[in-house]
């Protein structure tokens, strides 16, 4: 059977993954591996936690000493790496967290990986380190711009919480060329959907909207706007 280690799957995005994929491939096994931070929820798992295919293990990726013993408890097959600190207006007002979590947790999931993965014959089942990013990493569009970003577009983060990001996506494809790493790297645009935490876009406007309060915009060079409610 095939062991994913999954990062980050009690946050909004990692639980939605579980709750789908866990139930579809009961042949595979999945370690849920989170730090249960502020913005974490076991509650989202709940349809899945007494499966036979699904365990959950607290540790923080940042603890380089705990994600080798989940390495080596579970020699996983597959990485894929939702953990990570992702809020804008928290990176600016405490931004050592992100580092933290963002670069030093990746690079120690990678380190992991380069010291389980290394002498695999190459005949073993393929291995992969899938890297969730962001967008964010490319900057802003300018309003009067009608492109989008794509792969190719030049990184230029604009707060402490893109440039982590970056710099973690720099790490992953420095595994891949040094290390022979096999790696994706998806660089999504805003998510949303069940489970997400209220201090995002989309669920603060909802609330703010039921509860007549003003609707925060963000507009260019990071200056805020309110609009009241309509």
């Amino acid at each position: 059977m095939m062991n994913i280690l999954v990062t980050g799957g009690a946050g909004f995005i990692g639980s939605n993954f579980l709750n789908l994929f866990v139930p579809c491939y009961p042949k595979y096994n999945f370690i849920n591996f989170d730090k249960l931070t502020y913005a974490a929820n076991l509650l989202s798992l709940k349809n899945i936690e007494s499966l036979p295919n699904y365990k959950f293990e607290q540790g923080d990726i940042a603890d380089y000493e705990k994600v080798i013993e989940i390495f080596g408890r579970y020699n996983p097959d597959m990485v894929i790496h939702f953990a990570a600190e992702s809020h804008v207006d928290r990176s600016i007002l405490g931004p050592a967290e992100f580092i933290q979590t963002n670069i030093i947790g990746t690079f120690n999931l990678l380190e992991a990986c380069r010291k389980f993965w290394k002498n695999l014959p190459k005949t073993k089942q393929k291995k992969l380190f899938h890297h969730v990013s962001t967008d964010e990493v490319f900057g802003s569009l300018a309003l009067d711009k009608t492109d989008y970003f794509t792969e190719n577009t030049p990184y230029a983060p604009h707060s402490p919480y893109s440039a982590s990001k970056a710099s973690s996506d720099h790490l992953v494809r420095v595994y891949f060329h040094t290390y022979d790493i096999p790696i994706k790297i998806t660089n999504c645009s805003n998510n949303y959907g069940p489970y997400q935490f209220p201090e995002k876009l989309i669920p603060l406007m909802i609330l703010n909207a039921l509860e007549e309060k003003p609707l925060p915009i963000f507009m260019a060079k990071g200056k805020m706007y309110e609009i009241g409610y309509m």
